[in-house]
């Protein structure tokens, strides 16, 4: 439903006291950072307190906020030299204490999805490869610590098409942290959580895969064979939205991915996620999406032809 895009930027080798600063993300830019070795202290404003991450852990701030990643000493950071390899940046200092070696990237989801992301998914996202007693499923584990056991590995090489391969395997970072996520004890409110819940799975699945579809939660709540009260319940608990505010974000979604990459007449994708009259599709696109169909066609187009 919504393409996300990867890419490594640099990695990292410090010796403390260090510091790395980011201030606000660009519109759909999320950063990532997976710790190889050593640990670091992050810091996000208004998300939580500082967290100590270690070697097996993958930081996404999928709101693009603004973050701090430091050594903890609380002593000046030394100055760090960054120098342009095959396929990324190198940073390094000349620290002699503890030393981390992390890898920093960004997705990149074109907006506007990144108000579904930002609805739909918490701002700070912390998952540990190295600890399965924190998840459901240790299988997601394992395949995590293969992919990030790969990235690191093609950091190291420095070969011919590495800057795809590590961008490549950036986005499917994104996934396999996401699911990761979803099976934790401790999983977020939001979309996750809803996709950890078996329950309500197949309402889910319903919504995604027939958006078109004039559902009512009576019917809903008959995929889930629970009553329509629990239905209502479970989706608070857990998404903190209503059946319907899921339904219609995820036609709107849809419909903007129709408008940006095809000609096809409004009208048409009106139809096509569920809208017969196109004045109402019109006013729901809006208020959801902060611009009308039309604006965001055009708007496509000028970034197609840049």
């Amino acid at each position: 439903m919504i393409t996300v895009k990867g890419r490594l930027e640099i990695r990292c080798s410090y010796g403390a006291p260090w510091q790395v600063a980011h201030e606000d993300s660009e519109p759909g830019e999320m950063p990532y950072h997976i710790i190889l070795r050593g640990s670091a202290f992050l810091e996000t404003p208004g998300m939580g307190a500082p967290r100590l991450l270690q070697a097996g852990d993958v930081v996404l701030l999928l709101h693009g906020s603004q973050h701090r990643l430091h050594d903890g000493s609380g002593f000046t950071p030394l100055p760090a030299n960054t120098r342009d390899e095959l396929n990324f940046s190198v940073s390094a200092n000349a620290g002699t204490g503890d030393r981390l070696d992390m890898l920093c990237g960004r997705f990149v989801i074109t907006p506007p999805h990144d108000r579904f992301i930002r609805d739909y998914l918490p701002g700070r996202l912390i998952v540990s490869t190295s600890n399965a007693d924190q998840t459901l499923n240790t299988d997601t584990a394992a395949q995590l610590t293969n992919l990030v056991a790969l990235m690191r590995g093609e950091s190291s090489a420095q070969s011919l098409g590495g800057k795809a391969m590590l961008n490549a395997l950036s986005a499917a970072l994104f996934t396999l942290t996401l699911r990761l996520a979803s099976e934790s004890n401790d999983t977020p409110i939001g979309l996750l959580a809803m996709a950890g819940h078996p329950r309500l799975a197949p309402a889910l699945t319903a919504i995604f895969n027939d958006p078109a579809h004039p559902w009512t939660l009576p019917e809903l709540a008959e995929l889930c064979n629970m009553s329509r009260a629990t239905l209502i319940r479970q989706f608070q608990l857990k998404v903190g939205k209503s059946a319907n505010a899921v339904l219609t974000d995820v036609r709107m979604t849809m419909a903007a991915n129709e408008l940006a990459s095809t000609t096809v007449s409004t009208e048409v994708i009106a139809d096509k996620v569920g809208y017969q009259s196109v004045a109402a599709f019109r006013r729901a696109f809006t208020q959801r999406m902060g611009m009308t169909p039309g604006d965001l066609r055009r708007s496509s187009h000028v970034e197609n032809e840049s």
